[in-house]
């Protein structure tokens, strides 16, 4: 069943109507869908290198707007929307471990779990069902969710199909790379 749904993923992205696709798949991943957006973005990037700014930034945005339905999902219906979505992908232990882990990181947690493979509808309907604050969780999953899908977008330009091998087989090894940067950067500027 996953085979058929990545082989479709793959057929909307060469659609005359692939933002639309991207943006609809990057909307739902982010509460109910199994399958991520990137398996669109890549092929997509590739196809159109000079438009990586404009497919990253639909995925991006789509993203985020999806992630609000993940909160809403969970803010509202944890004990029965929520808890089937969490039960259809074997995350329901999870979910209870994350409370003291989003009390005490918060917003890095977000921005951590939201930029790797990690399924991001865990961080959204966590959130949401643990009332965590909405403009703090809009600011992370902006920053999360633009960091991963720009930075796939911009290596998938600069350096075409030999990277797409690279990232699809280390994505998560990239995003900790550029989150050490980002918070070394951090670091750097307290200290100036």
């Amino acid at each position: 069943m996953l085979k058929a749904l990545y082989d479709q993923m793959m057929a909307k992205a060469s659609h005359r109507h692939a933002l639309w696709w991207l943006a609809a798949v990057s909307f739902i991943e982010s509460s109910v869908f199994p399958i991520p957006p990137d398996i669109m973005l890549i092929p997509m990037v590739l196809a159109a290198p000079t438009q990586w700014w404009r497919i990253a930034l639909v995925c991006t945005v789509s993203s985020v707007l999806g992630g609000y339905l993940g909160y809403a999902i969970g803010y509202f219906a944890m004990d029965t929307i929520g808890a089937a979505i969490l039960s259809a992908f074997h995350l329901n232990d999870k979910f209870l471990a994350l409370k003291p882990i989003i009390d005490e990181w918060g917003v890095w947690f977000i921005i951590v779990k939201g930029m790797t493979p990690i399924p991001y509808k865990l961080v959204t309907i966590t959130a949401g069902a643990f009332d965590f604050d909405l403009a703090h969780f809009t600011f992370a999953s902006v920053i999360a969710r633009g960091m991963r899908f720009f930075l796939v977008a911009a290596l998938l330009w600069r350096f075409g199909p030999p990277i797409r091998d690279f990232v699809e087989k280390r994505l998560t090894l990239v995003t900790t790379v550029f989150i050490l940067l980002l918070v070394g950067g951090f670091v750097a500027l307290k200290f100036l």
